[in-house]
């Protein structure tokens, strides 16, 4: 498997989305108490190793290569999370 086409399979991938969804859900309600960018950076990284090294099946490239193009996907998916979220703060005033 090519890395555009590892990109385009974890971008794609509906439980990753999930996961993210939910992360951003909860930095925003515990932001007062821990922030905004550390628990974010955190999430970011721990959803990129969990998924590979978790998987029942076995991986199309190298774990690092798969974990690197995790981290990738997840900051594109929470950078487009983050800008629906201001798009509707902005709307919603």
């Amino acid at each position: 498997m090519t890395l555009p086409d590892l990109l385009l399979s974890q971008l794609s991938d509906p439980f990753r989305i999930g996961l993210l969804i939910a992360l951003f859900i909860t930095m925003l309600r515990t932001r007062t108490a821990s922030g905004i960018w550390v628990p974010l950076a955190a999430g970011v990284v721990f959803v990129a190793v969990i998924l590979p090294t978790t998987m029942q099946n076995t991986l199309a490239a190298p774990l690092s290569q798969v974990i690197g193009v995790g981290v990738l996907a997840n900051v594109v998916i929470v950078a487009l999370i983050m800008a629906a979220w201001e798009v509707y703060q902005r709307v919603r005033r």
